[in-house]
């Protein structure tokens, strides 16, 4: 079979993110298949780019990657189904193939998505084994669309959800994704690939969707083959600058956190690495490992600066922990940028005035607010307007403090977060994440770079 692999994200901002799960669906398939793979992150023309390549390769099957639903960034509330529907459409007009949709922004509400988007297939959840089967039942005949785990599909204008599988995928047994198939922009302009020490997340924040998409149980990868997969992204793109551990969080469990952090200090690991972490179980030994194993900055969830809040939204931790982990990661010399979400189901206005007092107070490296934005929104225009009044007296409130802490950024509101300032930062030759760069960013930028 020809298969084409589509890669349908565009959002840069704050920084392009190399498409590593549909790497793994790739890697996961079989040599004997001819295989395409199409990057739409660079192209100014997306739909036409993908008609284009299609036309010429005249494949058997077109998979799309779908990774967010709606914008990342949360600079607005616009979301991205109509680009998707396009893409399918402009899929459509250049080949017959059937179109099989994935993604973790597809895996958030997938049969929602099948009756909005109309593809012919859907996978929900992990995609490397359901894929190779679904690729072989169409190889020879559709039985056996039953037995794939996850797998949406139609007959007839019914919609068929088969249930999830009852085990997961072993990632001791993925090939390595191959990262020469990556655009040499995501390297050169931004600096940054990404890699994953496990897959799963075990906690239940009330809101995240990482659980959906990749399961509660926590399956560990081997730290050996963590700093293998590292060291081959160097290899494969000598301008890659920085590598982002993508987890739902890093530090748990503690046990593997640190024996990732030994494997690089042991294989003299050199490039800056950042992570998503977590206050819970959060320790000195952990953040000095890290710190040693090259660590240049945490993201950490806080999301609230209230434990009525913290509690509603089933975090675990309350700010007591936060101010914790601020300090210990003050004592080894990393960055911490907390984000939160404010405007949650259940929050009040008053809720929101504690929070930016809080982050206030606790004065991290820097910090992150976004407004709470529902993916059901994109979905349901009635739960959008019920929400749009609150969020708009968020925004308000935010507008008064929007300049008095240079090392905040608010999505939402555009404040240190804009393609203008972005661009002056890479300009300077900043790379990684860049809330790392606000508190210095005059400095090293310059007033007229701004």
């Amino acid at each position: 079979m020809r298969i084409a692999f589509v890669s349908g994200n565009q959002e840069k901002m704050p920084n392009a993110v190399t498409p590593l799960g549909l790497l793994y669906v790739i890697a996961s398939t079989s040599d004997h298949h001819e295989k395409e793979f199409i990057d739409l992150c660079f192209e100014s023309d997306p739909g036409a780019v993908l008609s284009d390549r299609l036309a010429a390769f005249s494949p058997d099957l077109v998979a799309i990657s779908m990774r967010n639903i709606q914008n990342n960034d949360y600079a607005d509330t616009s979301d991205n189904l109509d680009y998707y529907e396009n893409l399918i459409n402009q899929a459509r007009s250049s080949s017959t193939a059937p179109i099989v949709l994935g993604g973790a922004g597809f895996s958030v509400m997938p049969a929602e998505l099948m009756r909005r988007l109309k593809p012919e297939y859907g996978i929900a959840g992990e995609g490397e084994r359901a894929f190779q089967q679904l690729v072989g039942v169409i190889e020879h005949g559709r039985t056996g669309l039953d037995s794939i785990g996850a797998l949406h599909y139609w007959d007839g204008d019914s919609l068929i959800v088969n249930p999830r599988p009852e085990g997961f995928i072993d990632l001791s047994q993925l090939p390595s994704p191959d990262r020469t198939l990556l655009h040499a922009g995501y390297f050169d302009e931004f600096g940054v690939d990404s890699v994953q020490t496990k897959r799963g997340c075990s906690l239940r924040c009330d809101y995240c969707s990482y659980p959906i998409i990749e399961g509660r149980k926590v399956r560990l990868r081997d730290p050996k083959f963590v700093v293998d997969e590292m060291f081959a992204a160097l290899e494969a793109h000598a301008s890659l600058s920085h590598m982002f551990i993508v987890d739902s969080v890093f530090n748990l469990p503690m046990r593997h956190a640190k024996d990732v952090c030994r494997e690089l200090i042991a294989r003299d690991w050199h490039l800056p690495w950042t992570c998503y972490a977590n206050p819970i179980g959060f320790d000195e030994e952990f953040a000095d490992l890290a710190a040693r194993a090259g660590c240049s900055g945490m993201e950490i969830g806080s999301d609230a600066g209230s434990d009525a809040v913290l509690a509603r939204l089933k975090k675990g931790f309350t700010v007591d922990h936060i101010y914790r982990l601020r300090d210990i990661c003050a004592d080894v010399g990393i960055p911490d940028c907390h984000t939160f979400i404010v405007g949650t189901a259940g929050e009040t206005i008053d809720d929101v005035r504690q929070t930016v007092q809080f982050i206030a107070d606790l004065d991290p490296h820097s910090a992150i607010i976004n407004i709470w934005f529902d993916d059901y929104e994109t979905l349901d225009p009635g739960l959008a307007e019920d929400r749009r009044q609150f969020r708009t007296e968020i925004e308000a409130l935010l507008n008064q403090h929007s300049h008095d802490f240079p090392n905040w950024s608010i999505p939402g509101l555009g404040v240190n977060f804009d393609e203008k300032l972005f661009a002056a930062l890479r300009r300077a030759g900043l790379r990684g994440p860049l809330w790392q760069h606000l508190r210095r960013g005059s400095e090293s930028i310059g007033q007229s770079a701004l």
